[in-house]
């Protein structure tokens, strides 16, 4: 099959990894149609906007997005987030944020005597509704009264819908889930998503279960991550915990995600969890191991589980050998050098190599 894939390189080293990730995935896949949209924070500053008031309506045919960082000095973080991230994520119904955490060979732990046995989690992140709402707002601003208002929603069809796909994964994997809540603090939205929980878990009675207040479960990850499998939890707790499981396994640099609509009615984005990083942009010196990842998830989402495993045991080669790396890495390679060599790699693996 042939497929046609948006990419959205974005701002700073998103443009040195996200060429990387291209380079590879043609190398294991030939015949890909690549359409690139330059949506960046330089366009807000040229334009006032992110992307063109249409853009979700340019991208909707394509079989799937591959998104590089964005943000930029200048422009505020909201703006860039709620200017093409967010909006896109809702336009396609993205509602899974997929972020899988593991040590990769040849690189170390920040956590002492851990290996990859102890390492390897799949956060399932909620990735539309939640904390990261737009309800609310500043009231009396310059005076003495001012406050903000900042809601979260969480609705029935939300809640069940990201849970239930949370224990499916489970399922796939080995078959236990830990939910993330706080409903010791937050008196109505947790133990609403506790309740929901529990009634799903229900269904899947081969499946072990915990629920953890967020605390806790962050140093369970530092203290404990061997007793982790799956977690499943809201957006904004999601968020901070995939990074800091990240941060465990080597930095974010390794860490790759996909914004996944499970539906397939409209296309998947796929993206490095890392930022922009504006001060080492163009200079060679990013890991393009994260996006590269990103890609392969992109491949598995197609369908093209064959391909998708030859960018990833590319990439797992490539590292445990440790004669290429990025100097994040401990080495005194460029991005692109690190790409070439995983694209190698994978174009030999491959079947089609």
């Amino acid at each position: 099959m042939t497929y046609s894939i948006a990419t959205i390189p974005g701002d700073g080293i998103g443009v040195d990894v996200t060429a990387e990730a291209v380079k590879v995935l043609d190398a294991v896949l030939p015949g890909i149609s690549w359409i690139e949209f330059d949506w960046s924070c330089e366009q807000y500053l040229r334009t006032g906007a992110m992307m063109p008031s249409d853009g979700p309506s340019q991208l909707a045919g394509f079989d799937a997005i591959l998104l590089g960082a964005v943000g930029f000095p200048g422009v505020p973080d909201h703006i860039s987030l709620w200017g093409l991230l967010i909006p896109l994520r809702r336009a396609f119904s993205q509602y899974v944020n997929l972020r899988p955490v593991r040590l990769l060979p040849g690189t170390r732990s920040a956590l002492a005597d851990r290996t990859a046995e102890d390492l390897d989690i799949l956060i399932v992140r909620e990735n539309s509704e939640g904390e990261y709402s737009e309800i609310g707002g500043i009231h009396n601003p310059g005076r003495a009264e001012e406050f903000v208002l900042q809601e979260s929603v969480f609705t029935r069809v939300g809640c069940e819908r990201i849970i239930r796909y949370g224990f499916e994964r489970a399922r796939e994997r080995g078959g236990k889930l830990c939910s993330a809540t706080k409903s010791n603090g937050l008196i109505h939205s947790m133990p609403y998503w506790d309740s929901v929980f529990e009634r799903i878990a229900a269904e899947y009675p081969d499946v072990e279960t915990r629920q953890m207040h967020v605390d806790a479960l962050a140093a369970e990850i530092v203290l404990h991550p061997d007793r982790l499998d799956v977690i499943v939890a809201s957006n904004l707790f999601g968020d901070i915990l995939s990074d800091l499981a990240a941060a465990v396994t080597g930095g974010l640099g390794l860490a790759p995600s996909g914004n996944i609509n499970p539906s397939r009615e409209a296309p998947s984005m796929f993206e490095a969890v890392h930022g922009s990083a504006p001060d080492i942009a163009g200079q060679g010196i990013a890991n393009p191991i994260a996006q590269i990842l990103t890609g392969a998830m992109l491949l598995d989402h197609l369908g093209e589980h064959d391909a998708a495993a030859a960018v990833d045991r590319a990439v797992c080669e490539v590292l445990a050998e440790g004669s290429v790396r990025t100097p994040d890495l401990g080495g005194t390679n460029t991005t692109s050098e690190v790409g070439t060599a995983i694209a190698k790699r994978g174009a030999e693996i491959a079947p089609t190599g």
